[in-house]
């Protein structure tokens, strides 16, 4: 039975901090009904080893998998498994050496409970009873406000019809959060009683339905794109709201960012999307998902033609040489079988198409690519590129989304797709992009990702690119901005430029950084060849221009050490009084130099990683009274021996993550007077000896009731907590 509870018991026990400190790795893969084992092997890989393997074949990544648990105690989740081949075709690499291990499956077909030997160590999910179904459907209806006694009896009843399924009851009461009139609650009540059916499933369909036809068309079109992806994908929240973007869903033209926010939350209030990863802060969401019945919903909309048409060009090819359009035209979407995705000769591209084509025919097939709007591209193997040439068809593309390993020169063909706002590319190797990219004038997100270690050169003439709001590339260098545009007619900047990634420290004169100081999130790479002009070419200095920046990272690079360590560093008045996140890697700066960091007025998370401390003697005295405002310190990766705080240091610290910390001897122990924390996660080198003194908060300090403080502690053998949701 689906929405039964299954998926949300599997993730308490995942997040369980007392849980997760009994296991050395943890891990996460969603398999779905039309179940991919690559997809499978590569959730797991992802969250052992906290990396991406794309371009290894499945006995890679299985003896990959394999090797990363070996010898380990492990926690893996494989969640809503509907086949017994899916748990067959991964199960052999999962070590069987008595440490203790666990594996958790979630499934809503006894036999391949059974299939899986979990005979005497299974649980039935039950229905809720009446007082469950109650107070589930008051904690989302009524989240944070008392109940009006009015609603009390009518919500009762609400709730008794939803038969103790808790999606149905989450969802109707999301439904009914924001409606605060009786007459609007017994229209609900009418409609949810009418609903009659055996079938569980069908009766929350049916609610699903419901709540559906109570949004408005642009919450309808943004739900409806998590049809794009592969059923049960776990899906970046900034690709799905900038996809969002470049779709025309959004009303406003301004804070189109916040507005994609708004839209993502009133989802997730609705009960209509889940929330799979927040931000380690907990104040962002970082990834989402939607249960399969409401995937099955969304299918069932777009099949109706009335907000999108939705296509697959299923491409088969026998040769590589042997390429024909006759063998990709698109066909109606249908769901593709997994052993068909697997195969190696088969890629899939999908299709977003304007709702008037709603006929589809062998004749219309070149119409059809005039009127297609976006092209995601899923399951590709190492074939070449071969819709490069048919690029030039798609007259009115705004979403372009490639996942080809093969791309190493900028597709020509695309620099004709004039209305494109949204470009996500693979590459490999230097890639230079041409001047012709001036021509993209509505480009709103360009995304470029690398397999190899790549550099990106950019034109002067992508600084016409004025609707810009986004630019992800591996390292690049930005040319000076010109004064005027090349041809004299357009205007020239990133005004409207909102992040940017792993922008060389070379070019960020003056010139460059007031160009973009609208920014709000950005990050730099320092240069492998001239270490000094991270610290010294007066480049922090420029970032005080920056007056909307609030996340900053610095990379230096890990062949700098040892080296030695600049001589003069910027004050606290070098860097934009907005910053709120500030992350450092590989910075090789001092242990004193963060008492400049401390002085920033508005710093809420630091992050100091790689190396980004360090120095003679490896101690760390805070000054008295610093990061006033500090709520998440991570240190991942130091030579950190000693360090002295005291609670005035950190007044308000909520967590602490230390991450192959081996040399630290002990946290302050004036943590424990720190009230507001709330969460110490320390991660361990794997097979390590090292003592480590953790200390247990006392129940009470300074007369006073302590809050609750969780510690967890594991082991690791990488650069991130294994399996860790918060991102």
């Amino acid at each position: 039975m689906g929405g039964i509870g299954k998926t949300t018991l599997a993730n308490e026990v995942y997040n369980d901090a007392c849980i997760r400190s009994h296991f050395d790795v943890c891990a996460w893969a969603t398999v779905s009904q039309q179940h991919n084992v690559k997809e499978i092997l590569l959730s797991l890989l992802r969250s052992t080893k906290g990396d991406t393997f794309d371009m290894n074949d499945e006995a890679e990544l299985a003896n990959m998998l394999q090797k990363s648990l070996k010898g380990k105690r492990y926690l893996i989740v494989l969640d809503d498994m509907w086949k017994s081949e899916a748990w067959d075709a991964v199960r052999l690499c999962f070590p069987s050496e008595n440490k203790g291990s666990g594996i958790l499956l979630t499934t809503r077909n006894t036999d391949v409970a059974l299939d899986a030997g979990t005979k005497n160590l299974s649980l039935q999910m039950d229905l809720m009873g009446l007082d469950e179904s109650w107070n589930l459907f008051k904690s989302v209806a009524f989240a944070n406000e008392a109940l009006p006694s009015e609603f009390e009896t009518i919500g009762k009843q609400i709730a008794d019809e939803c038969h103790g399924l808790p999606l149905t009851i989450a969802v109707v009461a999301g439904l009914l959060k924001s409606k605060r009139a009786i007459e609007n609650w017994k229209s609900v009540e009418e409609d949810v009683k009418s609903f009659v059916s055996n079938d569980p499933d069908e009766r929350c369909s049916r609610v699903v339905g419901l709540s559906y036809d109570h949004l408005t068309s642009d919450l309808k079109a943004c739900l409806l794109h998590f049809a794009i992806f592969p059923e049960g994908s776990e899906i970046p929240v900034k690709n799905l709201r900038r996809s969002w973007m470049a779709e025309g869903f959004l009303k406003l033209e301004n804070d189109l960012e916040g507005e994609a926010e708004k839209c993502l939350q009133e989802l997730v209030d609705r009960c209509l999307v889940l929330v799979c990863k927040k931000s380690l802060d907990g104040t962002k969401i970082r990834s989402c998902k939607v249960h399969d019945l409401i995937y099955d919903l969304c299918l069932r909309e777009i099949q109706r033609g009335n907000v999108f048409i939705m296509n697959d060009i299923v491409l088969y090819v026998a040769e590589p040489e042997c390429l024909d359009l006759s063998m990709h035209k698109m066909q109606p979407f249908k769901r593709v079988p997994g052993d068909l995705i697997d195969n190696p000769y088969f890629g899939l591209y999908r299709a977003l198409l304007t709702p008037v084509h709603r006929q589809l025919r062998d004749h219309d097939n070149n119409d059809l690519l005039k009127q297609t709007c976006s092209i995601f591209s899923f399951h590709l193997n190492d074939s070449c590129f071969i819709l490069k040439s048919e690029l030039i068809h798609f007259k009115l593309l705004k979403v372009l989304v490639l996942r080809h390993r093969d791309i190493d020169n900028f597709p020509l063909q695309i620099l004709s797709l004039i209305w494109l706002r949204y470009l996500s590319l693979v590459v490999h190797g230097h890639l230079l992009i041409p001047p012709e990219i001036c021509r993209l004038w509505n480009l709103q997100t360009l995304v470029v990702k690398e397999y190899d270690p790549s550099f990106v050169t950019c034109p002067v003439q992508i600084w016409e690119l004025v609707q810009l709001r986004h630019l992800k590339l591996p390292r690049f260098y930005l040319p000076d901005r010109p004064s005027v545009s090349v041809d004299k007619e357009r205007d020239v900047g990133f005004s409207n430029l909102q992040t940017t990634s792993r922008l060389s420290s070379c070019c960020c004169t003056r010139e460059v950084i007031m160009g973009i100081q609208n920014v709000k999130k950005l990050e730099i790479s320092g240069d492998e060849d001239d270490y000094e002009s991270f610290w010294e070419s007066g480049l922090v200095n420029n970032l005080v221009h920056l007056h909307q920046l609030e996340t900053l990272s610095l990379t230096g690079t890990y062949i700098l050490w040892p080296r030695t360590l600049p001589a003069s560093t910027p004050s606290a008045k070098s860097f934009p009084a907005t910053l709120k996140k500030l992350n450092l890697t590989s910075t090789y700066l001092s242990w004193s130099y963060l008492d400049i960091i401390a002085e920033l007025p508005n710093l809420e998370v630091l992050k100091l990683m790689g190396f980004a401390c360090c120095g003679e003697g490896e101690e760390w005295h805070p000054i008295v009274m610093g990061f006033n405002r500090l709520k998440i310190l991570l240190i991942e990766r130091s030579f950190l021996k000693y360090w002295k705080a005291t609670d005035d240091n950190f007044p308000v610290l909520e967590r602490l993550v230390l991450i192959n910390c081996k040399c630290l001897k002990e946290i302050p122990i004036e943590f424990a007077e720190i009230h507001s924390l709330q969460l110490i996660e320390v991660a361990l080198p794997y097979k390590s000896n090292i003592p480590w003194a953790i200390w247990n908060p006392p129940l009470t300090q300074r007369g006073s009731p302590q809050p609750e403080c969780a510690a967890r502690v594991g082991v690791s053998d990488s650069d991130t907590p294994h399996g860790s949701r918060p991102a």
